[in-house]
């Protein structure tokens, strides 16, 4: 975002003179430049570390020991964290899948596997955290009659996501919380950590307020508001339509239940990966315990979220180290951590997007059918929402 404001404001001054395609490379090399820079910045910051014993546990020798024979790759729990990213990736297939068919959209289990795999092979590559989930709006969008509907779920999709990681923070932050689990923790780490749920319990309780209050909205007023929206020019027929499906997610709270049960699931899946990776090249006596692990990765994968490199390279090594720091552990487990599963990743990803040139969309031959009736969303509220309460 600021890197496209101060493009914009030097051509406006006439500074130089960039055409839109140039400025679109322009910005994707330099934020390939700034995740590189960053993630050698970090690796040089943390190169070496010395406890107040005078050991050094940096990277550096992290990595030298491993050369010279004195530590070894752990391939067991490396394997192990590759079974649990695939489990997780999968999943997220589903849940999507169950959102989509949520709206009574023609879709299929293989179709899910076949976006979603071009969907996260990009989310990995490609600059920000969302590029994929704009491809695979997309595709899904070429694919279906009720474009805006489509979309929707895509966005709907990604929001689930986030919840379930929030809630999966609470939920176990209060669970160790009670049990004084945290008590262990150095005062400054376990005060970071209190911190850490009371936030997303926060948040987990609001959403659970607004999901409540809005199953008190009649289908009138609920069709009114749609109706309002509509009348905004040139985006109102899109909005109307997004809030219809939003209304329709309402209405069909069992979807909504089995798709964030299934985030909560996969996100599980994520934290062990992560524990896994960590004990890939960090022996796990100098690693924080499983519970905590609960506590910091959902942090960490939402703020490697929000960070605009490729697979939020950088930034996200940024985030784990300073949470295995605060935590009184060596930042270099946790940079080597993510590290790691970015390899899993990376493989995951590439795998994917082979398999997804390999599959055939299914529904190919019904998009040429339905090609010239390929109108703006056009469908009755007031039928559907009939169908979504029967």
């Amino acid at each position: 975002m600021v890197l496209t404001t101060l493009i914009v404001w030097t051509e406006k001054l006439n500074l130089i003179r960039i055409s839109p395609v140039k400025k679109r490379i322009v910005i994707i090399v330099v934020k390939y430049g700034l995740g590189l820079g960053l993630l050698a910045w970090v690796v040089w910051q943390y190169w070496t570390i010395s406890t107040p014993q005078g050991e050094d546990v940096g990277i550096g020798a992290t990595l030298d020991n491993i050369i010279n024979g004195k530590r070894q790759i752990h391939w067991l729990p490396f394997l192990t964290a590759a079974l649990f990213c695939l489990t997780s990736m999968l999943l997220t297939f589903l849940r999507w899948f169950i959102l989509v068919r949520a709206q009574d959209l023609p879709f299929t289990i293989p179709n899910a596997v076949r976006l979603g795999l071009i969907g996260y092979y990009l989310n990995i590559f490609l600059p920000g955290a969302v590029g994929g989930d704009i491809i695979k709006a997309a595709f899904i969008a070429r694919e279906q009659k009720r474009r805006t509907v489509a979309v929707s779920t895509v966005v709907l999709d990604r929001v689930v996501g986030l919840c379930g990681l929030v809630w999966l923070c609470a939920i176990m932050g209060i669970l160790f919380w009670l049990s004084g689990s945290l008590m262990g923790i150095e005062a400054l780490g376990r005060h970071a950590l209190e911190f850490i749920i009371l936030g997303a319990t926060v948040i987990m309780v609001g959403s659970l307020v607004f999901w409540f209050l809005l199953g008190f909205l009649s289908s009138e007023r609920a069709e009114s508001l749609a109706a309002r929206l509509a009348r905004i020019p040139k985006a109102g027929h899109s909005l109307a339509e997004f809030w219809r499906s939003v209304w329709i997610y309402r209405c069909r709270g069992r979807a909504i239940a089995m798709a964030l049960g299934i985030s909560l699931i996969s996100h599980t899946g994520l934290v062990f990966a992560f524990y896994f990776a960590a004990q890939t090249l960090t022996p796990v006596t100098d690693l924080p315990p499983l519970v905590t692990h609960f506590l910091i990765v959902p942090v960490g994968m939402t703020i490697r979220a929000g960070i605009p490199t490729p697979g939020g390279i950088g930034g996200g090594e940024v985030a784990f180290g300073t949470l295995y720091q605060l935590l009184g552990y060596s930042a270099a487990a946790g940079i080597l951590a993510l590290l790691v599963q970015r390899v899993v990743e990376w493989s995951l990803g590439l795998v994917g997007y082979l398999v997804f040139l390999r599959m055939k969309p299914a529904l190919r031959e019904a998009e040429a059918a339905s090609a010239p009736e390929l109108a703006p969303d056009a469908y009755s509220f007031s039928e559907k929402n009939l169908s979504a309460n029967s």
